[in-house]
């Protein structure tokens, strides 16, 4: 399941994070990347010693936890603090799929759902476009600033290069109480409907029903 999540941040959010990215230093990409990543990986990274990182991740995580879509897409449990990743001309990221666990100590987590949120305008550079294999395909995915995509971290997938300009994105993970994503993608299905009953129609006794077979599902299948 792919998932497009419209207007995490505002325009004047936007500002703020492009500011404070502008006086962050930016480091090889590489330090970051797993064993078999490494190889494929080229991008600079936000140093995350920088005093604005805190600020950024209150910020951009602030919203897009409460973000609606999320919230129903990804089922958290817990969310990682994320990478603030740059591309200029010639950079891009070639075919890997996430390292399956994350973190360190006590920190750990499991790499369920990726997202990648989108931090300035597409018109400002060529290429870079997340492609994502699917079982429908390639998905080009290249979105307006503000907004993000989720998408199973088990993906085969890559960033085109940037021949123009440059890309910013904030990248996370998310360990979901709902490990398989075929589960959680009927789950999200059902819970569409659920909620547009529950507002039409909250009486009725099919809203009643489909509410308790959305409620058993999630705990007949969630891990925690």
């Amino acid at each position: 399941m792919l998932l497009h999540l419209k207007n995490v941040l505002t325009p004047d959010q936007l500002q703020g994070v492009r500011e404070m990215l502008a006086r962050v230093k930016f480091v090889d990409g590489k330090a970051s990347a797993g064993m078999a990543a490494v190889r494929v990986k080229n991008n600079q990274e936000a140093d995350r010693q920088a005093q604005e990182i805190r600020h950024l991740d209150n910020l951009v995580m602030g919203s897009l936890v409460q973000h609606p879509v999320y919230r129903a897409g990804a089922l958290a449990l817990k969310v990682a603090t994320p990478f603030y990743a740059r591309y200029v001309p010639g950079m891009h990221y070639g075919d890997h799929v996430d390292d399956p666990i994350m973190g360190a100590g006590e920190g750990l987590y499991r790499t369920d759902v990726a997202i990648t949120i989108f931090l300035n305008d597409p018109a400002s550079y060529d290429g870079g476009e997340l492609v994502v294999n699917t079982p429908f395909g390639e998905q080009k995915v290249k979105l307006p600033a503000g907004d993000a995509v989720m998408y199973p971290a088990s993906s085969l997938h890559h960033v085109a290069e940037v021949t123009r300009g440059e890309r910013l994105v904030a990248v996370t993970w998310v360990q979901s109480l709902v490990r398989d994503p075929a589960k959680r993608e009927l789950l999200y299905e059902l819970n569409q409907v659920r909620e547009r009953l529950l507002k039409e129609a909250p009486e009725h006794a099919d809203t009643a029903r489909i509410n308790t077979v959305y409620v058993n599902l999630f705990r007949m299948w969630s891990e925690l």
